[in-house]
Order: structure tokens, then sequence, then C-alpha cells
């Protein structure tokens, strides 16, 4: 995303402490970030923190005019978003009734910028009813809410009542700021590496963490899709707002894909699926001593179902529209054989990258593609992180969808 002006609010509760580490994240992404506080925010988090990771002023004061400048209103009319965490029950309140009796109060009451509140509070205060009226008429007004979770709240009781971590609170942010250009479509992504098992505890597997493909699920999310995450074995969390269909093997993902394409306006192909599988799988471990001392093991393998190609079979034969997009992750001859897989599977795009390089495909944050089109259109993007290359591709996608309309 590019960089955006986010206010973030800070009230008065315990979770305040959490903030410095949200203003941390929003800058390390690259956001331009100001923070405001409650009066009685200072009690829990130091503005001089909040100042030296914003680089900006933090102020707590209303009528400080130091600057020569209405602050409240300044503010307001900078902020593209403003956050607010944690969001109290007090301050729920205030902001239902339109109460401005502080900075923070004054800016979101002044700014037409959307806001997103991080309630934080104890499980009884959360659950009672006066807190879920007003935080109802807040979401009458267009207000944003991400959490509360469940857990040991810091007055020690159990229950809902956390304020959400602020790589979450981050994630729903961008979801705020993204136009919901997907809205009404169903993407199918698969991700990650298959294995296919040999006995008890071995597979044949390969390298793919599965960062690319959680990438694009997590962008079209933001977009608005409706988002059917096929992962193979990965440790990766979930993306916010995704549905997550777990799977191991080959056999596995194409009996997924193939039963969720009908509902599916886009299908990306970006796991790394094993070719072949073992013939005949043993339900217990192979041992060494059991082959003898110095024989070696033969397994059989049989081809697996390329996904791909009869997802884009079934587009053919029953007259769909869907957009199908595949991967072709090559270690050399990329955009040749990138461009035999494309008229091979009949796909609308191949993204081709190059898993040889070492800063780039398999297990790291960033990617160097290319995006390969039918009519022999060669786009090359330059090393970029994953985030941005699935954003990338999704204008693409965009693009096709309205010629498919």
């Amino acid at each position: 995303m590019d960089p955006r002006r986010i206010v973030v609010a800070v009230s008065g509760g315990i979770a305040a402490y959490k903030a410095p580490e949200l203003v941390r994240v929003l800058t390390g992404a690259g956001h331009l970030v100001r923070c405001v506080l409650t009066r009685e925010a200072p009690r829990f988090v130091s503005p001089l923190v909040l100042e030296t990771l914003s680089q900006q002023p933090a102020g707590d004061d209303l009528f400080d005019s130091r600057s020569g400048e209405i602050d409240h209103i300044a503010v307001a009319d900078w902020a593209e978003l403003i956050i607010v965490a944690p969001t109290t029950a007090n301050l729920i309140a205030k902001l239902a009734h339109g109460i401005t009796d502080d900075l923070v109060t004054a800016v979101i009451l002044a700014t037409r910028a959307p806001v997103l509140i991080a309630p934080a509070m104890n499980v009884n205060m959360w659950e009672d009813e006066i807190t879920q009226r007003n935080l109802a008429l807040l979401r009458d007004r267009g207000f944003e809410t991400v959490g509360p979770d469940a857990g040991e709240l810091a007055c020690g009781w159990q229950g809902e009542g956390r304020m959400s971590d602020p790589g979450v609170i981050a994630e729903a942010a961008y979801r705020v700021l993204t136009a919901p250009s997907l809205h009404g479509q169903r993407v199918i992504v698969t991700a990650g590496g298959t294995s296919e098992p040999i006995d008890a505890v071995r597979s044949i597997t390969n390298r793919s963490s599965g960062k690319m493909g959680f990438a694009i699920a997590a962008e079209a999310a933001r977009r608005g899709a409706t988002v059917v995450l096929v992962a193979g074995e990965t440790p990766l969390a979930t993306p916010t707002g995704v549905e997550r269909v777990a799977v191991s093997s080959a056999l596995q993902m194409h009996e997924v894909v193939l039963r969720e394409l009908a509902s599916a306006q886009v299908v990306i192909k970006a796991a790394a699926v094993a070719d072949f599988r073992p013939r005949q799988t043993s339900e217990r471990k192979i041992k060494k001593e059991d082959l003898g001392p110095d024989a070696g093991l033969q397994i059989d393998l049989v081809r697996n179902p390329d996904i791909l190609a009869d997802v884009c079979r079934e587009v053919k034969q029953t007259g769909g529209r869907q957009v199908v997009v595949g991967f072709a992750a090559e270690s050399h001859d990329v955009i040749p054989a990138a461009q035999r897989k494309l008229e091979r599977k009949g796909c609308d795009l191949i993204v081709a990258n190059d898993v040889s390089r070492t800063d780039a495909g398999f297990n790291v944050d960033e990617n160097a593609v290319s995006f390969i089109w039918p009519e022999g259109e060669i786009e090359e993007l330059a090393l970029l992180p994953k985030a941005r290359v699935a954003a990338e591709l999704l204008d693409r996608v965009e693009k096709l969808l309205g010629e498919n309309a």
C-alpha cells in the first residue's frame, strides 16, 4: 500500500502499552503517523515514546495552541484514517453521544476520515448492555471495529476484552483503507507445498513456504472478496477475513479446488503441487534394518492430477467465465518454460518466477516475477515485497474480470 496518513488515538486503559508497537508497525510499513491522547492515556504510556516512534508531536491537550493552528481541526483534516487503540468503555460512550471534552474526542468528531476502534476493557464492561448499545450506535455511524479478543485480562478475569494485537489492528486498518474493488467476487487461492506420504513418517514435498499465496489471499480479502485459501502444509497464520481449507496431498487439493470452482469467479494457483506421488504408501515406518545393510529403497512414482489444467478444462467445457491464473516456479529457462506452460494449460495469465535466486521465491518475503500473457506480452516486475506483488497481480485480475463481464 502507498503511504497513508494515519492518526493513532490512545485512551486511558492498560492496553495502551501496546500503542507504541502499533505505531512501530504502521511506520515500518511506510505510513505517516501522528498520535493524540486522552487526558488519562499518559498514565499508561509516555507521549515521548509515541513521539519518538512516529517522529511527530504527540498531544493530549485540547487547548494547546503552541503550533499556531487549531490542533484538533488540523489533525482531523490531516488524517486519512483514525485508529483508536485502545478504546475504553468510557470513550465508546463519549463517541456514541458526541461528547467532546478532550483532544481525542474532538479530533474524531471533526474528522471526515474513517475511524477504526479497537475495544479493550473488562469482560463484564464489554458485555454490558449499555456498552453494546453504544457500540451499535457507532457502527450505525460507519465506525469500523477490530476485536476484542478473548483470553486472560489484566484485571484477572477471563473472557472477551483484550485489545487485538497490533499486527491484527494494522491489517484491519489496511482493509479499511483499501477500496472494495473485489466486493461480490469469490476467489480461490492455492498456496504452499503438498506432501505425498512414503510411509508413516516420510513424504515427498518441496521448499514452498506458502508466503506468496497467503499474500494474494490477504490482498484479495482487503479488496472485499470472499476468499477460500486452499493451503498445503505451512505454519503461516490465516490472513484476516479469509476462509482456510487445510490439505496435505495433491489429491486433496485437487478435490477441494474442483469442488469450489463452480461458485468462484477467480482461481489463482500459487501452490507448489508435487507432480508425482508414491504408488504405494506404507502405514508403518520403513526401517533401514529391515532392508538389509546395503540395500537401497526404490519408490515407484505415479503422476498426480494436473490441477491447473483440470480447472482450465472444466471452465472451458462448462462455458464458465472464471479468471484462472497459474504460477510457474522455474530454476532455468524461466520465460520460455512459462510460455509453454501457459499454452498447455490454457489459463488467462501465468506468473513466472526464478526459484534459483536466493533473494526471491521460496522462503523469503520478496519476489521477482514476470506476467506472461496469451497474446505474447511479457511484463517483468522488479524485486518487490510479496504483498506488493500480490497487489500488482490482483490489479490485472480485476482488469480481466472487467473484460469478462
